[in-house]
């Protein structure tokens, strides 16, 4: 079978694009799964130029079906894989050269946090924080630095789930000349696509909902079919010019490739998103719900943070740009670090762990795990408290999930 993605919705894409055998020639056996090309080098036919496998940090053939399968699923030009959202993350940020600026979402993971302050830094490149759901500050920002050359964005934000107008901020970055790339982990192509809202280019951690299975690190990075000329000539640290270019250059020379079972297991999960996705945006709506009427009681609840509410900051635009969905992570805060102790030990269902995005439900205080690099102040300034609770709502029977946290809330209200 030869795909035409133009053809096909979503479910069939992610369950074929990459495993056609017909885009495996090495593959003499036709099989329906992808196999793990477990190698290091391969036989070369001659001494030619450009043999089409020399290395398998250059190249490997599993790695090459999850690429284009991602590729295909998010509507770029290119996917590449890397060992660790991180490395990703660090791959396109390697574009920009000392004395350039990025403009930064305030409201990150706490990695991307740490590596933008405690590592971009020391190389020279300039840093500017702001809150990205705020179109203005976005352009002060981008006006006010004379060689913005980035504006990267997570939208849902980790953990305060800042909602970002993508258009409007691809906008004011292209005017600049600046690349717009976008932190897409918690929606996933399924629910939202960043370069059709005109994103240069897109990142994930596979690790999360894309692999789905909580048994996989790893991270890729997917570049638009096409990017402005002019933003790609004003930055000389592209390798040849070109987006996809630097990125394959950077994982021949920096070599932090996702390793071939890794790339089978993520090619695996990809296969079943459009179902896990459905459920996972399912129990989450319904768990969000819930939430919203304890607190309407007058429960320990003090705020609540989830885009499909009503009264969310950005809500009008979460349902514009990633048609009507919403996601399955949720954050709220019990008002004291005690309570939120409580709550998270009593939790059964549930399970305390850093991470999110797979089967199971996870829970977690960004406070003291996920974002405990960041800064206490800056932690302090944008709301992460120490008693705010992020939870990853997986596909458990929702009757499960509501219960669990019923109890847990009870357990943590008790004096």
């Amino acid at each position: 079978m030869k795909l035409d993605p133009r053809r096909c919705g979503f479910a069939t894409r992610a369950i074929h694009l990459g495993h056609d055998p017909a885009d495996r020639p090495e593959d003499a056996t036709r099989a329906i799964t992808v196999p793990i090309y477990q190698t290091s080098t391969y036989e070369q036919p001659g001494l030619v130029d450009d043999p089409p496998y020399e290395y398998a940090r250059v190249q490997n053939p599993t790695r090459a079906a999850l690429e284009r399968n991602v590729a295909g699923l998010e509507g770029g030009r290119s996917g590449h894989a890397f060992a660790s959202g991180m490395a990703a993350i660090q791959a396109l940020l390697s574009v920009l050269s000392p004395g350039e600026e990025v403009v930064v979402s305030r409201d990150v993971y706490g990695g991307t946090n740490r590596y933008f302050n405690q590592v971009l830094r020391r190389f020279g490149v300039g840093i500017r924080w702001v809150d990205t759901s705020r179109v203005e500050e976005v352009e002060a920002a981008v006006a006010a630095g004379e060689r913005v050359r980035m504006v990267y964005v997570e939208t849902p934000s980790n953990p305060l789930m800042e909602i970002t107008d993508l258009a409007a901020v691809a906008e004011i970055a292209h005017r600049a000349r600046a690349l717009l790339v976008v932190d897409n982990t918690f929606m996933t192509p399924y629910f939202q696509r960043p370069l059709e809202l005109g994103a240069d280019a897109v990142v994930h951690s596979t690790t999360k909902f894309l692999n789905g299975h909580s048994d996989s690190l790893g991270g890729v990075a997917i570049t638009a079919g096409s990017i402005d000329p002019a933003i790609l000539a004003a930055l000389p640290g592209l390798y040849d010019g070109d987006l996809a270019a630097h990125l394959a250059f950077m994982q021949k020379s920096a070599g932090g490739v996702l390793a071939p079972f890794e790339c089978f297991l993520v090619l695996r999960g990809l296969r079943t998103l459009a179902v896990r996705m459905e459920q996972h945006e399912d129990n989450g709506q319904r768990l969000a719900a819930y939430l919203a009427r304890r607190m309407e009681e007058g429960s320990s609840i003090d705020r609540l943070l989830y885009p499909g509410l009503d009264g969310h900051p950005g809500h009008a635009i979460q349902r514009r740009q990633a048609g009507g969905a919403f996601g399955a992570m949720i954050s709220f805060d019990l008002g004291s670090r005690e309570a939120a102790r409580r709550f998270l030990e009593a939790l059964e269902v549930f399970t305390l762990a850093e991470s999110l995005g797979g089967v199971e439900s996870l829970a977690c205080l960004p406070a003291s795990m996920t974002h405990a690099s960041v800064p206490a102040a800056m932690r302090r300034e944008l709301g992460i408290s120490d008693s705010l609770i992020r939870l990853s709502v997986g596909l458990e029977c929702y009757e499960d999930l509501e219960a669990d946290v019923e109890q847990a809330l009870e357990r943590a209200s008790a004096a």
